[in-house]
């Protein structure tokens, strides 16, 4: 089973790994053939920055379209990071002081996660045009997240696994040495999910997270009036072949 789950993990990482690198150099590669900051955009690259900045952190945008929407939002993705981040202990020997310093606080990312989780599920099911325009894999989405999160918090609260074992096969993972993986239902269970998440990521709405990045309508600066916007599929513009043909002409 150690070997197993082992397999099942390089092979998830991979396929995340290359699948997403792949994903964001297809939307790096994608030219935006308009200009079409929304409005009102920031006039200048720094504010650019720092709208995206406020996007990535605040949920700007979404504050501003649903207050509830973000709470559950907010709730789930500062979770997830939070609960990334202190998951470092397992990888990391000797852990890093500041990893040492956020680990209590792993619990509650936990329960951040579920409780942002099932707002969201809730939100799917109850309101109207949300579930109308919901595909059955929006909902597996949601159901797998919360078997992840749900999962860490039974292994953390009820079917307790060996912490020293894990960590050893962190470890070994890490280094390209797998070792014993703990005879853990509950962790085989939260691997597996684990694993599944890592396969699908790259194919998945979940790929908002680095696609946001790329959106024209947030990357943009509102400089057309000063700046010409050319359409890079056209290296030059039918104006400017326009213009040279009549030069050649008058010449």
């Amino acid at each position: 089973m150690s070997v197993l789950i082992s397999g099942l993990l390089y092979a998830a990482i991979a396929v995340f790994l290359i699948g997403t690198g792949l994903k964001i150099a297809r939307y790096a590669r994608t030219p935006a053939p308009l200009k079409i900051p929304t409005m009102p955009a920031p006039l200048t690259r720094a504010g650019v920055a720092l709208r995206m900045l406020r996007e990535v952190v605040l949920f700007e945008s979404l504050f501003k379209a649903s207050r509830w929407t973000w709470l559950f939002g907010w709730l789930f993705h500062a979770g997830l990071l939070l609960a990334l981040l202190t998951h470092l202990r397992y990888f990391t020997e000797p852990v890093w002081w500041w990893v040492a310093l956020i680990a209590p606080l792993g619990p509650y990312a936990g329960m951040a996660m579920v409780i942002g989780l099932c707002g969201l599920l809730g939100r799917r099911l109850l309101v109207d045009r949300v579930r109308y325009i919901s595909a059955p894999s929006d909902f597996l989405m949601l159901l797998l997240l919360l078997g992840i999160a749900g999962s860490g918090l039974v292994m953390r609260y009820v079917a307790h696994t060996d912490i020293v074992a894990l960590k050893q096969f962190a470890l070994g993972l890490a280094a390209l040495a797998p070792a014993q993986l703990p005879g853990s239902v509950v962790l085989l269970a939260h691997l597996a999910l684990v694993a599944l998440l890592l396969l699908i990521f790259p194919f998945s709405k979940l790929l908002h997270a680095p696609g946001m990045f790329f959106s024209p309508s947030r990357n943009q600066v509102d400089n057309s009036r000063e700046v010409r916007h050319v359409n890079v599929w056209s290296p030059r513009s039918a104006l400017e072949k326009g213009a040279d043909r009549a030069g050649d002409n008058g010449s």
